[in-house]
């Protein structure tokens, strides 16, 4: 196997026996595989709509397909065997439907068994093609990374019923672009910035979903402690799951606590309406052993962000959606969570009611504009003097302690927004208040990073300024694939000077990242010290 689509790869090259992650090879080899033939059916789809032929049900399948491959979602050989099977029967369709048969990629499973599949997902891997140009092959998986996670924003949209054709259009399209050989690296570089583009309209979709079901984001007190009873803790970062498992739970006893991602949900007047829907538990997916271990109820994964259960939780935690490991209880798409349910009832719950102080997230864009007057005028009297947005993605590599160090550090005259796990390096800091505006503003989950994009421009028509000329810097954090298209989408808005940690993707070859240093200045964190000193200017 060979993977360096996150942060974590090993010796910051790649993984080669295990993902750092858990991926077995085998799992390895069969992303592999599926990427490939949906690069084949993504051939077939853009003839197809050359010819006004469409297929939402094909659309949504290509998208959970590819978020399936994101890391740290499916960890099941089994159910990418089912999903290579199913894109080879949609390509199939496609022939037929157009009229179409030319060479490109094709995995003809029927009648192959797992392992001759994984050795088929072997012999086309990332370094498949050892003579591919590094440029172009780095462009390439940029881009495949990105789709990634526009996969996953169209998905988590397409749940909550919100969907643009132009979305799946452009999945295919560029999809079938990294089989071009005729494409020249800039033709990638304007097709991974496209992909940023495209990102936002699906975060745009995604926050209509959100806000549309569940009302916008409040800023809401939620505790960290325990309330003595039985217990159910969600993660991952799928609203309409939680909304379904405290529609099943009501009325039985059971106390639902979120875990990870999932802390915004209780900013949501849709969701906090709840009685049960007590606190918060834990803090990002990578403590989540320790953290799961001691949890005295059921657990319900909803997105990705798992890790290989323990044994002494093993019967206790439940995946659903897109989430899988092998070994554990999936729920399937009936929603019906009585097991969990029924897990939890059986266990001992928390014997005491606990405090641990509380945290305050709903601080969305419609919340932060509320009081954009009070925001500008305190900019405009020096009482805030920068904002800094320090968020992304969390995890066990060494170096993220900068995160924390940076927020604690950052001047008492300056505002902090937060997103994402990263948050959870200090999302529990009292950092005080401006003027009546809180210093740290937690503005949601990683799918909330429209939220940021829309707080960002709207601050800057405010004060007739472009978005870099802001007293306003990014500093990011990034592990998995939502965060490659994020960045996508900032650089795709011209944003710049961003400070990118822990380390550098692996994946970008150094003429793509001088491209990306001379066009966004972009460039690695550095000491706190030195990157305060830099934004404060």
């Amino acid at each position: 196997m060979f993977c360096y689509q996150c942060e974590q790869t090993a010796k910051g090259t790649g993984c080669t026996k295990i993902g750092v992650c858990g991926k077995q090879p085998e799992v390895a080899a069969l992303q592999d595989l599926l990427i490939h033939a949906l690069k084949g059916l993504s051939l077939y789809a853009v003839k197809a709509m050359e010819k006004g032929i469409r297929d939402e049900k094909m659309d949504l399948f290509a998208c959970e397909a590819i978020f399936s491959t994101l890391t740290n979602v499916d960890f099941d050989p089994a159910r990418f065997v089912a999903l290579i099977a199913q894109c080879e029967a949609y390509t199939k369709g496609l022939k037929e439907t157009t009229g179409l048969d030319f060479e490109g990629p094709s995995c003809t499973c029927a009648g192959k068994s797992q392992a001759e599949l994984v050795a088929m997902g072997e012999t086309l891997g990332v370094m498949a093609n050892p003579t591919l140009n590094e440029d172009v092959r780095s462009l390439r998986e940029l881009l495949v990374y990105g789709l990634k996670g526009l996969a996953a924003y169209a998905d988590h949209a397409a749940i909550l019923g919100e969907k643009d054709p132009a979305v799946f259009a452009f999945v295919y399209e560029a999809l079938a672009a990294t089989l071009d050989d005729e494409l020249a690296v800039a033709d990638l570089v304007g097709l991974c910035l496209k992909c940023g583009e495209v990102n936002i309209r699906a975060m745009e979709l995604l926050d209509a979903g959100n806000t549309g079901t569940y009302g916008h984001p409040v800023p809401t007190v939620v505790p960290l402690g325990a309330k003595a009873g039985k217990a159910i803790l969600v993660s991952g970062h799928d609203l309409k799951d939680l909304d379904l498992l405290l529609q099943q739970t009501e009325g039985k006893g059971i106390n639902i606590y979120t875990h990870g991602e999932m802390l915004p949900c209780h900013g949501y007047p849709g969701l906090k309406k709840y009685d049960h829907f007590y606190g918060h538990y834990g803090t990002a997916w990578q403590n989540q052993a320790k953290e799961f271990d001691a949890f005295p109820g059921s657990i319900l994964m909803t997105t990705n962000c798992i890790q290989k259960p323990k044994e002494t939780y093993n019967e206790r935690i439940f995946t659903t959606g897109l989430v899988g490991w092998p070994g554990v209880t999936h729920v399937g798409d009936d929603k019906d969570f009585s097991e969990v349910i029924e897990t939890a009832l059986a266990c001992e719950g928390f014997a005491e009611d606990t405090d641990k102080d509380t945290v305050m997230v709903g601080f969305g864009h419609n919340a932060v504009l509320g009081v954009a007057d009070k925001i500008i005028e305190a900019v405009k009297s020096g009482a805030i003097r920068h904002f800094f947005l320090v968020g992304g993605c969390d995890g066990a590599k060494p170096g993220r302690n900068y995160y924390t160090e940076m927020v604690e550090k950052i001047p008492s005259d300056c505002i902090v927004m937060t997103l994402a796990c990263g948050k959870f390096r200090f999302f529990d800091k009292k950092l005080g208040d401006i003027g009546g505006i809180p210093r740290l503003l937690d503005v949601g989950q990683c799918n909330d990073a429209y939220s940021a994009v829309k707080i960002a421009t709207a601050l800057a028509g405010a004060f007739d300024c472009s978005v870099n000329e802001l007293p306003l810097s990014f500093i990011l954090s990034w592990y998995e694939q939502k965060a490659c298209v994020i960045l996508l989408s900032l650089l795709h808005l011209g944003i710049k000077n961003i400070k990118l940690g822990p380390t550098l993707p692996a994946f970008l070859s150094s003429n793509v990242l001088n491209v990306l240093v001379e066009n966004f200045n972009i460039a690695p964190i550095g000491t706190v010290e030195e990157d305060i000193k830099a934004a404060l200017g």
